[in-house]
């Protein structure tokens, strides 16, 4: 699984990608986490609003910071 915290790197961006971190930990999934700052390449998901998580290539959500629990929510979803 790999996940993407789109966002140019603002306090949002970094406790969005903190938030997701501690949703994998406690669900016990390892995934690769990474963070895309590049405009063109955020842009190139129809995201304008950051932060933005991605998974698997597919936008679950964008303009706001998920909780933990929120995370842990479509983790459960993607995976059944």
């Amino acid at each position: 699984m790999i996940i993407k915290i789109l966002g140019s790197g603002c306090k949002n961006c970094v406790a969005l990608k903190e938030n997701t971190e501690a949703a994998l930990k406690s669900v016990g999934i390892e995934a690769e986490v990474l963070k895309v700052q590049d405009m063109k390449d955020i842009v190139s998901y129809g995201v304008m609003q950051t932060p933005a998580l991605v998974i698997d290539e597919k936008v679950v959500s964008y303009g706001k910071v998920l909780k933990t629990n929120d995370i842990i929510k479509i983790l459960h979803t993607i995976l059944q």
